[in-house]
């Protein structure tokens, strides 16, 4: 079963309270989910992409090209060819020039689980140890460390409740060598199975489950 949207920007329609947001951004069919903590830290406020904006957005953007995630990325020019990838963040509205507090997490957390259940994906890929964090704690059996130790698990394969997940650490914490170790275990995925299954039937009338990839 697939969800049809002509939109890339925003797909789902969202309509969060604040005066700035960036929405989620891409396939809303994608086999792998890209997931950022807030515009403040990761950006793409003008162009409304997630992670576009930033000193190290072209080095992101890229290293997700090489990975097979983008098809081609340009952030100057605030476009972003999705290649079965989706983009979104935990926070989608702009805090401003402070961080969210945990009553704002709270707040825009619907959104993002929306999001996420929307579409599906069979890879997670938190970005930071914010969503990490959030991520191990609410799709997995984990508990994380608080902060979560983004050297060791960056590029970790972890498996979730129904997810396969993969950590980022903050691409502007990265060495040389963290953008090759993401695109290497990206690659490594080629082979074994990695879909989730989800069970629908609790949406439909009757007892039967109803799966869909």
């Amino acid at each position: 079963m697939e969800y049809v949207s002509e939109a890339t920007q925003n797909p789902f329609g969202f309509s969060p309270p604040c005066d700035r947001a960036v929405c989620g951004y891409g396939d809303v069919n994608a086999d792998f989910h890209v997931i950022g903590d807030h515009p403040g830290v990761h950006g793409g406020i003008d162009s409304g992409i997630p992670f576009a904006g930033q000193p190290w957005s072209d080095r992101f953007f890229e290293t997700l090209c090489q990975a097979g995630l983008l098809r081609d990325a340009d952030p100057t020019a605030e476009t972003v060819a999705d290649s079965r990838t989706f983009l979104s963040y935990l926070h989608m509205c702009d805090p401003g020039d402070g961080e969210p507090d945990a009553d704002s997490y709270a707040q825009m957390e619907p959104f993002f689980d929306a999001e996420l259940r929307a579409i599906t994906a069979h890879v997670l890929l938190p970005v930071g140890p914010t969503a990490t964090a959030h991520v191990l704690r609410n799709y997995t059996a984990r508990v994380p460390s608080d902060p979560p130790a983004m050297e060791k698990r960056h590029a970790e394969e972890l498996r979730g409740s129904g997810w396969l997940i993969i950590p980022v650490k903050s691409p502007d914490r990265w060495d040389d060598s963290d953008g090759d170790r993401l695109v290497a275990r990206i690659g490594a995925l080629d082979g074994p199975d990695y879909e989730q299954i989800s069970d629908l039937g609790r949406f439909i009338p009757g007892s039967d489950p109803y799966l869909v990839r």
